[in-house]
């Protein structure tokens, strides 16, 4: 499958999900750097909370880490963004290693997605084990779609 079909599927699939009261882009941001709660509710304030199409491509870069700080509806929602970022090739660090470790390890952070989701973050991650870009995460990626993302 080809990257704009599987970043029309994403779209598709993805875009009625909302934020509510998930961890935002900015506040996992600020969780990661261990800020006070307080400051975690400024950080709040920043984060695009209705349309993750609106999450800029700088914003994702800035914030990769925060995937490894979202709770499930944060993930839900920040997700499509990402998967569509690294799709485009603007990430520094891509969603493949909590696409594959937590599918394995925390199971749950994806529970919020639907069937129809699940198979697009399946398609993508079919498209990077075909690419020679991804070689060394292949076995992880392989590992996931086998012990978690076909099955769910």
């Amino acid at each position: 499958m080809c990257i704009e079909s599987i970043k029309n599927e994403i779209i598709s699939a993805f875009k009625d999900v909302k934020l509510k009261d998930g961890i935002g882009l900015w506040e996992a941001q600020a969780i990661d750097d261990y800020e006070s709660k307080d400051d975690q509710i400024i950080a709040r304030k920043k984060d695009i909370k209705d349309d993750w199409l609106k999450l800029s491509n700088e914003a994702l870069f800035h914030c990769d880490s925060s995937l490894s700080y979202f709770d499930a509806q944060g993930m839900l929602f920040h997700l499509p963004a990402f998967i569509i970022a690294e799709l485009n090739d603007k990430l520094n660090i891509g969603p493949i290693l909590p696409l594959t470790s937590l599918s394995i390890s925390n199971p749950d952070i994806f529970k919020l997605l639907n069937a129809n989701q699940k198979r697009c973050v399946a398609m993508f991650l079919e498209w990077c084990a075909a690419q020679p870009e991804y070689d060394f995460d292949k076995p992880d990626i392989e590992r996931a779609l086998q012990g978690y993302w076909y099955k769910n």
